[in-house]
């Protein structure tokens, strides 16, 4: 176990949160200390705190293209970015907030039986639609196709149904999870939902700043 102060005289959060190899998948999470994934309006980013997004700004830094749920990208009100957003959805629906970026800043990965398919070829462009599966989107084709564009160091932002599924098929490398010193009780979603997975972590890391945990974990299976 590796326990370093996130500001201070450690090193630059690059050099922390550096990939050991390319390609690399990371998945980055949050959640408060009872679990949950969300707070009280059904966000992450009401959960957070400044040292998580001091991490969140650094690994989106290194990352060639963000992944994300259409669902998630559409309750947190994501938004173009510096580099490509991957929106993962059967439905090929886009956010409202995603329409009208520049050519290639947004892609959908979807399904051939979607029935969004052609609203999203006309919305954003035929070559940035990645058909990745018949019936459910195949992750590891998915990366596959990523990799081929040039993406090589792949970040993944969830949501829960997301991690689950990579975890699922053995696509992620890697996963960032921060617990912040908070309880909020109620009925929320964990950092992962759906059928069971059982996959076994090693820490790599852990930071800590005002009782903030960060850590970084690898994915060994």
């Amino acid at each position: 176990m590796v326990v370093r102060v996130l500001i201070g005289t450690e090193g630059p959060l690059e050099d922390l949160y550096a990939v050991p190899r390319l390609p690399w998948l990371r998945v980055n999470m949050v959640s408060t200390l009872d679990g949950a994934a969300t707070g009280s309006d059904g966000r992450s980013g009401s959960i957070n705190d400044p040292a998580d997004r001091e991490v969140f700004a650094t690994l989106r830094r290194l990352a060639d293209a963000v992944l994300v749920g259409a669902g998630t990208a559409r309750a947190e009100g994501y938004r173009p970015a510096d580099v490509p957003i991957v929106l993962v959805s059967r439905s090929a629906e886009v956010p409202e907030s995603l329409r009208g970026a520049d050519p290639g800043r947004v892609l959908m990965a979807t399904v051939a039986t979607s029935p969004g398919l052609a609203a999203a070829r006309e919305l954003l462009g035929a070559e940035h639609v990645l058909v990745c599966g018949q019936h459910r989107v195949d992750l590891p084709l998915l990366r596959g196709r990523l990799v081929a564009l040039g993406h090589a160091s792949l970040l993944a932002e969830g949501g829960p149904h997301l991690l689950r599924d990579l975890l699922d098929q053995g696509v992620a490398d890697e996963l960032c999870a921060t617990v912040v010193p908070r309880v909020v009780g109620g009925d929320h979603p964990r950092i992962a939902a759906g059928p069971p997975v059982d996959v076994p972590l090693v820490l790599s890391t852990l930071l800590e700043q005002d009782g903030t945990l960060l850590g970084r974990w690898l994915i060994t299976s």
